[in-house]
C-alpha cells in the first residue's frame, strides 16, 4: 500500500456523530419538524439549523424517517410510571406534565406527523413501533397496577381504556380546535374513563321489548 492509499483510506474513515453533538442534531430536527411539518422536513434544513455539513447527518442517518424517529425518542426517555396511589392521580401525572398532551411543544410536534402517518408507510411503521408502542405500553401497565388494587371493574377492557384519554384529548385538538389543557385532561378523565373502568361494560338483555304505544 502507497502512502498516497494510507490517506486516502484515512480520509473515508470519519467519526460517527455523537454526544452531545448529536442530540444538539436530534433537536434542531425537532425544531424544523415543529416550525415547517414532516413532509417539507428534509435533511438540508436539519444541517442548516444545526450547523452541520449534510454529510455529517447522513454519516449517522440513512434517511430522514430514521432522523425524525430518533429525534422524536430523544425528547425524553420512557418513564416508569408514577405511582401516586390512585389511577386518576397516575394518569394526571402523565398526561399534564413535558412531554404529555398539555405541552404545547410535543403538540406541535405531533400535528406535523399527522399527515406523514398516512403518506409515509416507512414512517408510519416506525412511528408506531418505537414512538407510540413504548408510551401505550407504559399506560396499560398503568390500568393493570390500577386493577390489580382493585379500582377498575373485574370486567374493564385495560387495553382499551388505556387508549381512551389520549385518543379523546388528540381528537378535541386536531379535529375540533380545543388546546389542551390540565382542566381538559380531568373532564375527560372524570366525566368518561374513570366511570368507565369503574363501572365496566353496559350489559344488554338479550331478549327485546317492544315499546308501548302512549294514547
Amino acid at each position: 500500500m502507497t502512502p498516497g492509499e494510507v490517506d486516502t483510506e484515512e480520509r473515508t474513515v470519519r467519526p460517527r456523530v455523537a454526544g452531545e453533538r448529536e442530540q444538539e442534531i436530534l433537536d434542531a430536527a425537532l425544531t424544523v419538524l415543529a416550525d415547517v411539518g414532516y413532509d417539507r422536513l428534509t435533511m438540508d434544513a436539519v444541517a442548516v439549523a444545526a450547523r452541520a455539513s449534510k454529510a455529517t447527518l447522513y454519516r449517522r442517518w440513512a434517511a430522514k424517517p430514521e432522523l425524525v424517529i430518533e429525534a422524536l425518542l430523544s425528547q425524553k426517555a420512557t418513564p416508569e410510571p408514577v405511582d401516586t396511589g390512585s389511577l386518576r392521580g397516575d394518569l394526571l401525572a402523565m398526561f399534564c406534565t413535558p412531554g404529555g398532551l398539555t405541552d404545547s411543544r410535543q403538540a406541535a410536534v405531533m400535528s406535523s406527523v399527522i399527515t406523514a402517518i398516512g403518506r409515509d408507510p416507512e414512517f408510519a411503521a416506525a412511528f408506531r413501533r418505537d414512538f407510540v408502542g413504548p408510551k401505550a405500553d407504559l399506560v396499560v401497565r398503568v390500568f393493570r397496577r390500577a386493577q390489580h388494587r382493585g379500582e377498575l371493574h373485574p370486567d374493564a377492557d385495560v387495553d382499551l381504556l388505556a387508549t381512551a384519554l389520549p385518543g379523546i384529548v388528540l381528537h378535541r385538538r386536531f379535529f375540533l380546535g380545543e388546546k389542551p389543557d390540565e382542566a381538559l385532561v380531568t373532564q375527560v378523565l372524570d366525566h368518561l374513563v374513570l366511570p368507565a373502568a369503574t363501572h365496566g361494560p353496559v350489559t344488554h338483555a338479550t331478549a327485546t321489548t317492544e315499546p308501548k304505544d302512549t294514547p
